[in-house]
């Protein structure tokens, strides 16, 4: 990037950026910074079969379930792949609840009852540690 030590080569800058930058080097009698335009990236959509989509899932357990078991699940062994069980149906297949409804995570610890209950509870805790205590 020239003899700028402020840029780096492959650093995405603004226009004018790279303009003052040239001409503080130019200043200094120093090598001006070379630029070209960034090059955007594109995608595309591509339509695939229920086979090939459902085999290039991140969860190796889900694409085992549909079609040639055998060969993702030595692959997923060769490459020591771990599934981290986000679909519902990787949870299905192990035993696990779905993660939907009342089966999220964030719902495991909830404790449904009446107010009066809980506050009898709440009344019985601090009695047995105020024992405890004592």
């Amino acid at each position: 990037p020239g003899d700028s030590e402020t840029l780096k080569a492959g650093q995405i800058i603004t226009a004018r950026k790279l303009r003052d930058e040239n001409s503080m080097l130019k200043r200094k009698d120093l090598k001006p910074v070379v630029a070209r335009e960034a090059i955007p990236a594109t995608s595309e959509p591509i339509l695939q079969g229920i086979t090939r989509a459902s085999l290039q899932t991140d969860s190796f357990i889900s694409a085992a379930s549909f079609q040639e078991t055998t060969k993702v699940l030595n692959e997923a062994a060769v490459k020591g792949k771990m599934d981290e069980l986000h679909g519902l149906k990787e949870n299905v297949i192990v035993g696990h609840l779905i993660p939907a409804g009342t089966g999220l995570r964030e719902y495991d610890k909830l404790v449904v009852g009446s107010k009066e209950e809980y506050e009898a509870l709440l009344a019985a805790k601090e009695e047995e540690e105020a024992e405890a205590e004592a």
